[in-house]
């Protein structure tokens, strides 16, 4: 008999499972409360045991084809005098095929990766889950009700299927101290694969042109003692307490926060990890960022993602206990998951958006030897061994079906 299931969120994590779920046989759904796949957003990256997962799917060399080929990241200080210009493609590890690519292009070949093998159900979401020995009984926000021999929440950082499930948030939100606000924007300084950023003590703005000879991303990241959920789901509220933070900034970030202020793509949020005991309960599990996600700092949360789908699915096809499955997917998962968040702990957030004047001179030091630290193999070699620490396992089942 055909097994089921039920993927809430179509980002990355959500459709990359929902892909290898298929291909093992299972009879898969996808709910995404958003109208459709978003495109767009700002460039992710691809690395190490991630690009074997997308190689496993026959699509390497469409991600290849959307890499963006970044020149320099220029530096800058609160007054836009220049400190050092650093090759963005030698930094973090960047080898073996390490891929820059912009979001909707990644979501955009899952997507195509999947075609019209899964049902994908928009504008809905799951309001409520009641888990029976033998299936997951699911009441849609928009009414429709059906049962699943099993559930994944692959919703993201603030997931829903989490909280059904789980319980609130913050008991496994772990806040890393700083907070952003990413838009696009007018290309005012022709930038052209390239980045320029402007730090003053606890707060930094970037102007990031990926591609769009017309357009740039936008991003101002600031320190903040806690995290603000009481604007997690108030735009306005966002808008005004990024222009708090930044009223009295030089360089462009005036213009900056009059772009924010009137951007329709406004993506508003915390520097955060979600650290959990388990990610499963009874017949849901969790998936992406909605069971780890590692932060921004880490640069690994889209590969975490696909390697986490990956290994659920093969997990989830290689025997019928659901039990087992997500046993066997956390025991291959969680060093691999902690080794990846370790990397956005004790650092990243300092070369942000260091605190102190003298943290950011500090910084600035770091990143004028950097050339010479990475000719040595002394910078960036962390990331270059935890990317890659997981092989993939192989996985086979009965009702394999070949690949598309």
């Amino acid at each position: 008999m055909t097994r089921t299931a039920l993927v809430s969120g179509a980002s990355i994590a959500g459709p990359a499972l929902a892909y290898w779920l298929h291909r093992y046989g299972f009879e898969v759904t996808v709910v995404e409360k958003a109208a459709a796949v978003r495109g767009g957003g700002y460039p992710v990256d691809v690395r190490g045991t991630a690009l074997d997962v997308i190689r496993r799917m026959g699509r390497y060399e469409q991600l290849r084809a959307a890499h963006l080929h970044m020149g320099r990241m220029t530096f800058l200080r609160d007054d836009g005098r220049r400190v050092v210009s650093l090759r963005l493609d030698r930094l973090g590890g960047a080898d073996g095929g390490d891929t820059e690519l912009p979001r909707g292009a990644l979501t955009g070949l899952l997507s195509d990766a999947i075609g019209d093998d899964v049902e994908f159900r928009f504008g809905d979401s799951i309001a409520e889950l009641t888990d029976h020995d033998s299936g997951v009984d699911v009441r849609f926000a928009g009414g429709d009700t059906a049962r699943y021999d099993v559930v994944v929440g692959a919703d993201g950082l603030h997931s829903n299927t989490r909280r059904l499930v789980f319980g609130p948030e913050e008991q496994f939100h772990h806040y890393l101290g700083h907070c952003f606000a990413g838009f696009s924007m007018p290309n005012h300084l022709g930038l052209d694969h390239e980045g320029v950023a402007s730090t003053a003590p606890g707060r930094t703005a970037v102007l990031y042109a990926a591609g769009d000879p017309d357009r740039v991303h936008g991003f101002l990241s600031f320190g903040r003692a806690e995290a603000p959920f009481a604007a997690f789901r108030d735009p306005a509220a966002q808008r005004e307490l990024v222009a708090s933070v930044f009223a009295d900034g030089g360089w462009e970030v005036p213009r900056m926060i009059d772009a924010m202020r009137t951007a329709d793509d406004l993506f508003f949020d915390v520097v955060s990890q979600i650290r959990m005991p388990n990610w499963s309960r009874g017949r849901v599990a969790l998936v992406g960022d909605a069971a780890y996600a590692p932060s921004f700092l880490s640069g690994q949360g889209s590969s975490i993602a696909l390697v986490g789908a990956y290994v659920l699915a093969g997990e989830l096809a290689a025997t019928t206990d659901h039990r087992a499955a997500f046993a066997a997917y956390e025991q291959r998962m969680r060093q691999f998951v902690a080794d990846n968040q370790a990397l956005a702990i004790g650092g990243g957030g300092v070369a942000v958006a260091p605190a102190t004047r003298r943290g950011v001179w500090a910084r600035n030091q770091l990143f004028r030897v950097a050339p010479l630290l990475l000719r040595l193999g002394a910078f960036g070699g962390r990331v270059a061994k935890v990317k890659s620490s997981l092989t993939l396992p192989d996985y086979t089942a009965p009702a394999e079906v070949g690949t598309r």
